[in-house]
């Protein structure tokens, strides 16, 4: 089989995949129809909550590239929808929205689910606030830049980003347009994975847009009359999930801009064909040589800090929403719990950024600790 990667189409992807499966870049089987238990009426499922000191406040943001056609639909600018988490000086505002109805319905129907109301995404409480007033600090703080599975959209990494968000970060969501299962803007269209449709694709290809996505998003944070003060310039990371782990190592490669990077079990899409000499952090579920082939190439470009973890009990889309959100959905057959796969998750990736973006330094990225048993080092820590 040649460049196996994680699908997180189908239906090993979104909310219903409670198993680990892997396809070739270019294979896109169908959605299997899940009936899944349906949460009593009324019912909400609150997310996990931030663990950092600060309040969270989240924006969302329309951003158009005048510079770059569309790749997937050349008939127009690239438009982008983001959502930017920061920490906030009080909890005031509305919790914002998880997935509106219509993304709701996208997701649910791209991955199969059925027996369920099409808007139960619309009952997920993330902890943010709309229009909560960003946090006064004498110094600027880094930023991070999170890049969602293929065909997911930005809101599957709520958890991750709100954590980052508490503790002090500023967090930026990018939505890869044609990309996601629905991305809503302003005027009122819905774009849905365009990419998803189509037989052949090429994962290096959508990789490299990705990065091109990233590093526009970083020129218009940066010059942004709000959060372009709030960033420190020189302390930038990005972390993406499957495809987005990818984007990462290609985003760092052209944009030197960003010091630090996390790939979240993502097949590399020969995305790290030359080094890289920045830190970077490799987290693999159930780590197996037939699944994660480029991984051992990957590591071998890494010149900079590195280190590869692994947690046999999670599976590919435990780095997401996904396992949480799924249990209250009623799926199961998940190793381990959704709310321990989040904390392991957040723990070790704002770890790792701690390290690199603030020198503070944590035993946890360099030897196996007792509160975590299910992570595994996999390859040597560089110093």
């Amino acid at each position: 089989m040649k460049r196996a990667v994680r699908s997180i189409t189908a239906a090993a992807a979104g909310l219903a995949a409670a198993v680990l499966l892997a396809a070739p870049a270019n294979a896109v089987p169908a959605p299997e129809k899940k009936a899944l238990a349906l949460p009593e009426a009324g019912d909400v499922l609150v997310l996990p909550k931030p663990t950092g000191s600060h309040p969270v406040g989240r924006e969302v943001l329309h951003l158009v590239d005048q510079s770059r056609m569309d790749p997937w639909v050349p008939t127009g600018p690239r438009e982008l929808m983001v959502s930017v988490w920061y920490p906030a000086a009080a909890e005031r505002g509305k919790r914002v929205p998880y997935a509106t109805a219509e993304e709701s319905r996208l997701m649910l129907e791209s991955v199969g689910v059925i027996g369920v109301p099409s808007d139960i995404l619309t009952r997920v409480r993330p902890h943010a606030r709309a229009g909560a007033p960003p946090l006064r600090s004498d110094r600027r703080l880094p930023l991070v830049v999170v890049s969602p599975g293929f065909s997911d959209p930005r809101w599957m990494l709520t958890t991750l980003a709100e954590d980052l968000a508490s503790r002090g970060y500023v967090v930026v969501g990018v939505d890869h347009t044609y990309e996601g299962s629905g991305v809503t803007f302003p005027d009122g269209r819905v774009t849905g994975c365009l990419l998803c449709e189509r037989e052949h694709r090429d994962g290096k290809e959508i990789v490299a847009n990705r990065a091109r996505d990233n590093s526009f998003v970083l020129d218009r944070l940066l010059a942004h009359a709000t959060y372009g003060r709030m960033i420190d310039h020189d302390r930038i990371g990005v972390v993406g999930h499957s495809m987005g782990g990818a984007a990462a190592a290609g985003t760092m490669l052209t944009d030197r801009r960003v010091d630090a990077g996390v790939n979240l079990d993502g097949g590399f899409q020969q995305a790290l064909d030359r080094d890289l000499d920045r830190p970077f952090l490799m987290l693999s579920a159930h780590f197996d040589p037939n699944v994660h082939i480029d991984w051992n190439a990957a590591w071998d470009h890494l010149t900079g800090w590195r280190q590869w973890l692994d947690v046999p009990l999670m599976e590919h889309r435990s780095y997401s929403d996904a396992p949480f959100v799924g249990e209250w959905l009623g799926v199961t057959g998940w190793a381990l719990p959704g709310a321990r796969s989040v904390e392991i998750t957040r723990t070790y990736v704002a770890a790792f950024f701690d390290r690199h973006l603030r020198n503070r330094h944590s035993p946890l990225l360099k030897w196996p600790s007792p509160w975590f048993p299910e992570v595994r080092f996999m390859g040597p820590t560089a110093e």
